[in-house]
């Protein structure tokens, strides 16, 4: 499946180079665009999620520096940050920041949560990495109206299951929250969490790699 969308989205690409601008520029091709990177990224996880589950995902931490990496996970929505007309940002405490884990997967959980909140911000959404004592704090912030108090009551167990009214089925928390858990060092585990006190006045993801 993930491969059929990959074919599909390289033949869309190829169409929209043939079209006049006013259809290049049109809000269908927002929406196409963005739906495909939404269900790119749910096969993504799922098909990680099975590779965790059978042993075969493996961990490959490296060091990283944080500003490369947030400016990348942006620079992967850029087209449809900027059809959207939603300001893109992001903040590294201290020049130089580097962290040791896997780029790739954490990757993957920075930019399930930015797809989410394209889908919910109004204007804005920023990215911060800051040391927390030990740990690397990796925040994505935006200025919609904040996580449902369901689902920060319910933080203990990211498996919520399916709501009907929401479409959600919990699957990108309890992929972060697996992802998170494969970081560790001296005994401490990596873990996220969810807040309505973010720095855009809005629902801020929290991930934090030892």
């Amino acid at each position: 499946m993930k491969n059929s969308l990959g074919l599909l989205m390289q033949s869309y690409g190829q169409l929209i180079a043939h079209l006049p601008p006013t259809a290049d520029s049109a809000a269908e091709r927002g929406v196409i665009e963005y739906e495909s990177m939404r269900l790119n990224g749910m096969l993504v996880q799922m098909l990680g999620l099975y590779k965790l589950d059978v042993n075969q995902l493996p961990l490959r931490p490296s060091y990283l520096e944080l500003d490369d990496f947030l400016q990348a996970q942006l620079a992967r929505h850029d087209d449809i940050l900027r059809a959207r007309s939603i300001q893109g940002s992001y903040e590294v405490a201290e020049d130089g920041l580097m962290g040791f884990f896997d780029g790739e997967l954490v990757g993957s959980v920075v930019g399930n949560v930015i797809n989410n909140a394209i889908r919910y911000t109004r204007s804005a959404i920023h990215l911060a990495a800051r040391m927390d004592g030990d740990q690397l704090l990796i925040t994505i912030s935006d200025d919609g109206a904040g996580y449902p108090q369901a689902m920060l009551d319910g933080q203990s167990d990211y498996v919520l299951g399916i709501n009907m009214s929401t479409g959600s089925t919990g699957l990108g928390l309890y992929f972060g929250q697996r992802i998170a858990h494969l970081h560790r060092r001296n005994g401490v585990t990596g873990r996220i969490a969810l807040s309505n006190q973010g720095v855009l006045g809005g629902g801020e993801f929290r991930i934090w790699l030892p």
